[in-house]
């Protein structure tokens, strides 16, 4: 089937897929607990885990003009590379303002990185199997985070025995946190062997468009509806979703075993989720339709795993949420890029970019603070409100007029 072939390009690109969900998946199990094992507070750790996001606010738009300078091959091993430096930097940092700045490094390099990821599958993929490749990036990230979570969930006790210190001392965390650094750099090579597709071909009036500068392009009415749903979804992200582990383990005192290993099985699941997406396109009558049922569905599991009393429930909402809001993420991304000609592609990506971190810009530091006055019950009320908020602003976009798509798209 046509959906599931793939060129050199795009099977290197997956594979670097893969190294780097095994490495992010260790990193943010164990990240958190980094920052507040040396000590530092939780309104401190929201600062840390925005300051990416910021960089990305910040820099979205030089760093998409600057993937299209370099193309995407050498935007991506650039990124990747200032990426590494910065996380590197985040373990070695023995103050404060320098954990800052290798946080600022660190996004910078990441946003370079996922800012010339879709631009990049664009041109590797066709129409027919487009669908696929993005949900096949996505859940092989959270498929090799399952193997990553459940492997470095099991590592503290050992390391433990072997650094002759507590399972929860800040050294465990930062050998696991080295290691995941390590690894991930190896993705730098499957980048470098690609050999990046020919640049599309002009459009089929035979002429190629003028580019249209960044504001003309930010106020055209479809990039404005592509964008408003997705910072709601990003903010109502920010705020809960990097601290599940800490509510876990606040709430209900699971072990870091445990968390690895429900990790795990979330990822695992999530990434059978994303690629069960592309097969319900079209019954479900298009991508953005796809997207609407999902994230709904999703939100019944979001307020199961944060006000029941029972860990075993949690845990299911925990599972299902993810799968299902996961699920609609790649379809969405797909779905905004066929919107928009393929020489304003990179601009727009770096808006949407910029409409999810704007939340994560601000959202962890909001969360910190809400955490340490009111606990969790809050980030839960208004992660639904905002989710609920994006999902109905979407269907009213994209959905409410749009004909059902009963066949396979022929072009994007």
């Amino acid at each position: 089937m046509k959906i599931f072939k793939f060129g050199q390009p795009a099977l290197l690109f997956l594979l670097a897929t893969i190294i780097d969900g095994t490495i992010y998946s260790a990193w943010s199990l164990f990240f958190n607990f980094f920052i507040l094992s040396r000590g530092y507070d939780q309104t401190f750790l929201g600062m840390v885990n925005a300051a990416p996001s910021f960089a990305a606010l910040v820099l979205g738009i030089p760093l998409g003009m600057l993937s299209d300078r370099l193309g995407r091959r050498r935007a991506m091993l650039l990124g990747l590379l200032i990426y590494s430096l910065g996380a590197l930097g985040q373990l070695l940092a023995p103050g404060r303002s320098l954990l800052l700045l290798a946080s600022l490094t660190a996004g910078t390099g990441n946003t370079l990185y996922y800012l010339s990821q879709a631009p990049f599958m664009m041109k590797a993929s066709t129409p027919q199997n487009r669908a696929m490749l993005f949900s096949l990036n996505f859940g092989l990230i959270t498929l090799a985070g399952a193997l990553g979570s459940i492997l470095a969930g099991s590592l503290p006790p050992m390391l433990a025995a072997v650094l002759q210190v507590a399972e929860k001392h800040v050294s465990v965390y930062q050998t696991i946190l080295f290691g995941a650094v390590a690894i991930g750099s190896l993705s730098l090579i499957p980048i470098f062997l690609i050999r990046e597709p020919a640049d599309p071909q002009p459009t089929a009036f035979g002429v190629q468009p003028e580019k249209q500068s960044i504001f003309k392009v930010l106020l055209r009415p479809v990039v404005l509806k592509l964008f408003i749903p997705n910072i709601l979804i990003g903010l109502g992200a920010a705020i809960l979703i990097p601290y599940q582990n800490i509510f876990f383990d606040g709430r209900f005192g699971t072990s870091a075993s445990a968390l690895g290993q429900l990790f795990g099985v979330s990822a695992l699941l999530t990434g059978i989720g994303s690629v069960i997406g592309p097969i319900l396109e079209r019954p479900l009558g298009g991508k953005i339709r796809t997207v609407v049922l999902t994230q709904a569905g999703s939100l019944a599991f979001l307020l199961l795993m944060g006000f029941s009393p029972y860990f075993s429930l949690a845990v299911v909402g925990f599972l299902v949420r993810a799968m299902l809001m996961n699920m609609a993420s790649p379809l969405y991304t797909a779905f905004s890029m066929e919107q928009i000609e393929p020489h304003d592609q990179g601009a727009v990506n770096s808006l949407l970019n910029i409409s999810w971190t704007a939340g994560w810009a601000v959202g962890p530091i909001i969360s910190g603070v809400v955490q340490q006055r009111w606990g969790f019950t809050p980030l839960f009320v208004a992660t639904a409100v905002l989710y609920s908020l994006a999902i109905l602003l979407t269907w009213w976009f994209f959905v409410r007029r749009a004909p059902v798509l009963t066949t396979q798209p022929t072009q994007a």
